[in-house]
């Protein structure tokens, strides 16, 4: 069947007969067009159209498009629908654009708000320049189209000076303009997605601490806004931040406030803080949460608990939930072999491995699969495999090493002492080596004392970064001492005074109580310092007494 009526030399023609169309059968087309199932459903009711001369019908035509495009995803086919009319309205502008920005097309977005422009009519509304801020390539776009909004009078309307916010907040190195916008809009302009959006400018600038204040002064909060920011503090690293403001929400739901109640967003999120700072037992009190409130079963959760126990060093715990899920994602797979990779158990994060590209659920390994490999064979000093996992990677799967798989595989050989075969990665990267694979070296170089390489390594370090090789000269000063070669040593302890730099230290931490402590060397920070200082006297004096 023709989708259009064509003459005889083959051209294309529109029907002389526009039929009249009362409003019961008005009806019972948009009926039709509403119950529309699939693209031969939708050809039939569009060849309709034609045939009785309503197929440049804003309505008719909006209802096909937005069909095509939402329901179907079939943007190529809406284009060549909204391309046939003469004079498609601003709503029909609007879900083109839409939908290509719903379906990361920014660039065709961008392209047919230019032709808007180009044209002259229909004129952009606020529903069309959102979807184009959020398309916008660049800072430049995005400018010049606030400059349109600004002219076409739309700078006052809330919808858009929200998105505004947002899409200057997505560009970080133009966070104070987005500021600007936000303290530039009424107070009665600014809704919790207003609040929200500024405050996850913030957040992708790593700036938790105006995130943090910001979001102490909003006036109501819904479940997103918290989510941005405990997700936010979980991203960089302000673990106990999230957890205290997972603890704050939890107050506030015991308070009433049931509008606010965590989701499966909030917990994963707090469950990965939990496992970067090892803090168990309120990993198994949100376990129980999640048990409590019905959130399971949800594979998205159970990773996040499987993650969580793994990093807590409860495996037993991972394991269990991990057997429980099904089916098994990506995710799930790659959350078990690094858990067993990052406490030794490099045999059965190989097993988990081995499991997964058998089992029916199509599943195939990604770069982080090879990741927790490469880390499980390295604490297993598992050299060749961890070499053949390599050939895997690149020959089987056609994964493109990244700087981590190198830094990965340079650490396995230098653990091993095969320096020689080390180089010969480095020198076949086809990426600049970072701190990461100059790191993994001089840790081999440690190991062998090969100060010859060591010296190449801190020197590599040096240069990548100039204000923070404390850590590594200091290494490099031990090699010497232990080969006993004082010079170097001097030399080298001259350098670090004349550069005034410092080796950042090391810690180790503690969950008492829902609380984790932190503990540097020689620290004196804690409340109950003395206390802890004279329990360790008396301890070193007990196994002096339990050694004699």
């Amino acid at each position: 069947m023709r989708l259009y009526p064509r003459n005889g030399n083959g051209n294309r023609i529109q029907s002389t007969l526009l039929v009249k169309i009362n409003h019961k059968q008005h009806e019972c087309i948009l009926e039709k067009l509403g119950k529309c199932s699939d693209l031969n459903h939708l050809k039939q009711l569009q060849a309709f159209l034609i045939t009785i001369g309503h197929s440049q019908t804003q309505l008719y035509a909006f209802k096909l498009v937005r069909f095509t495009a939402l329901a179907l995803a079939d943007l190529s086919y809406a284009r060549s629908i909204f391309d046939r009319l003469c004079s498609p309205n601003v709503y029909l502008f609007a879900a083109m654009i839409t939908a290509y920005a719903s379906q990361c097309r920014p660039i065709s977005a961008f392209d047919l708000y230019r032709y808007m422009l180009r044209r002259g009519t229909p004129s952009p509304n606020h529903f069309i320049y959102p979807q184009v801020l959020k398309s916008c390539p660049n800072a430049t776009a995005l400018v010049m189209v606030h400059t349109h909004i600004l002219k076409s009078g739309f700078g006052r309307n809330p919808i858009v000076q929200t998105a505004l916010t947002d899409s200057y907040a997505k560009f970080s190195l133009d966070v104070a303009s987005a500021r600007q916008m936000f303290d530039e809009m009424s107070e009665r302009n600014r809704n919790v997605v207003t609040w929200t959006a500024m405050i996850s400018g913030y957040i992708r600038l790593g700036d938790i601490e105006n995130a943090l204040l910001l979001f102490e002064k909003m006036p109501d909060r819904d479940v997103p806004s918290w989510n941005a920011l405990i997700a936010g503090c979980t991203q960089n690293g302000f673990f106990q931040q999230a957890i205290s403001l997972f603890k704050r929400m939890i107050f506030s739901v015991q308070e009433g406030k049931d509008h606010i109640r965590p989701n499966h967003v909030t917990v994963a999120s707090t469950l990965s803080a939990c496992g970067h700072s090892g803090m168990l037992q309120l990993g198994k009190w949100i376990h129980g949460y999640v048990y409590r409130n019905g959130l399971l079963p949800d594979s998205f959760l159970s990773n996040a608990l499987v993650d969580m126990y793994g990093k807590c060093g409860n495996l037993n715990e991972a394991r269990r939930i991990f057997d429980m899920t099904s089916p098994k994602c990506l995710t799930s797979w790659n959350s078990m072999i690094n858990c067993y990779a990052l406490h030794g158990q490099s045999e059965s994060s190989i097993t988990i491995f081995q499991e997964m590209i058998k089992c029916k659920d199509d599943v195939s390994p990604n770069e982080i699969t090879f990741i927790g490999l490469f880390n499980a064979c390295t604490h297993g000093g598992l050299v060749e495999e961890g070499i053949a996992y390599f050939d895997m990677m690149t020959k089987v799967y056609e994964i493109k090493p990244q700087i981590e798989h190198y830094g990965c595989l340079i650490d396995l050989l230098g653990r091993a002492g095969r320096f020689d075969e080390a180089m010969e990665v480095v020198r076949g990267m086809e990426m600049e080596p970072d701190e990461v694979v100059w790191g993994s070296l001089l840790n081999g170089c440690k190991i062998y004392r090969r100060t010859d390489l060591a010296e190449i390594a801190v020197q590599k370090l040096m240069e990548i970064d100039p204000h923070n090789n404390g850590g590594y000269a200091s290494m490099l000063a031990n090699i010497y001492g232990e080969l006993e070669k004082w010079d170097e040593v001097r030399k080298v302890r001259r350098m670090l005074k004349y550069q005034n730099t410092y080796k950042t230290p090391g810690c180790s931490w503690i969950e008492v109580n829902e609380q984790v402590f932190q503990f540097h060397s020689a620290d004196t920070a804690h409340p109950r310092t003395e206390e802890i200082y004279s329990i360790l006297e008396s301890l070193v004096g007990f196994i002096s007494f339990k050694s004699s």
